[in-house]
């Protein structure tokens, strides 16, 4: 069912962008890019805010993250693309050769790329852990290739080079040692699949932890309850 979904985001992007014609897909492909990584950035302050503000029920802890993502994305492409119409408002003419490769190419590219930010958007949503074929660690796009994952590699990549900010604040950054007793190994552990994958996990159990079949071992303590923390933090 995931392959469907994310074949029939590829194939009408695609088709709808190359109508657009080379020009209005190149800014269709920047608008779309732009706008996932403002989403990725400030989607969770405001998650906070509409949770706290609709009166921070456990419902609503768990609905506000891909509300806000998908918000912050769809208007940023809305936005950004309306601006680019406004900068260039006719279109130059080009070879037909040259005309038909790019913008099919070029809608080819955002296609994948708006499926690969709607599939990352699944990773907050309140659903099962696992769900029509979803999996927070597998190859969700034809068992091949996981344009989720890609995303998020490529959002890290942009927070630590291009888009740095002071204070080396990076999206997905939290640091730990790869020896814990020594401190030297110090690097960068991203767990955005996972933490979410948690959180999805408590709930369809309604935020109580599972139920264990057997009694914990012997000088192990019981995990406690509780959401886990929500997005990255931004960059």
């Amino acid at each position: 069912m995931i392959n469907f979904l994310l074949l029939a985001i590829l194939i009408g992007v695609t088709y709808f962008v190359a109508n657009e014609g080379p020009q209005g897909a190149a800014i269709s492909l920047f608008a779309v890019i732009f706008a996932g990584l403002i989403a990725m950035n400030f989607f969770e302050p405001l998650a906070e805010f509409i949770a706290s503000s609709l009166g921070n029920s456990f419902e609503w802890q768990n609905r506000s993250d891909i509300i806000a993502m998908l918000l912050l994305f769809a208007g940023g492409v809305t936005l950004i693309r309306v601006m680019g119409d406004n900068l260039f408002p006719t279109y130059a003419e080009v070879n037909p050769m040259f005309y038909e490769v790019s913008r099919w190419g070029l809608g080819l590219f955002t296609g994948y790329i708006t499926m690969a930010i709607l599939l990352t958007s699944l990773h907050v949503a309140p659903l099962p852990r696992e769900f029509i074929g979803f999996t927070p660690e597998g190859n969700n796009f034809l068992s091949i290739t996981a344009p989720d994952r890609e995303w998020l590699a490529f959002t890290q990549y942009v927070s630590e080079k291009s888009m740095k900010r002071s204070g080396n604040r990076i999206f997905d950054g939290a640091e730990f040692p790869s020896n814990p007793t020594d401190v030297s190994t110090q690097r960068i552990w991203a767990s955005f699949p996972i933490r979410y994958a948690a959180r999805r996990e408590l709930y369809t159990t309604g935020g109580r932890p599972p139920v264990q079949s057997g009694p914990p071992p012997i000088g192990q303590p019981q995990q406690g309850g509780g959401v886990p923390s929500g997005g990255a933090g931004g960059f």
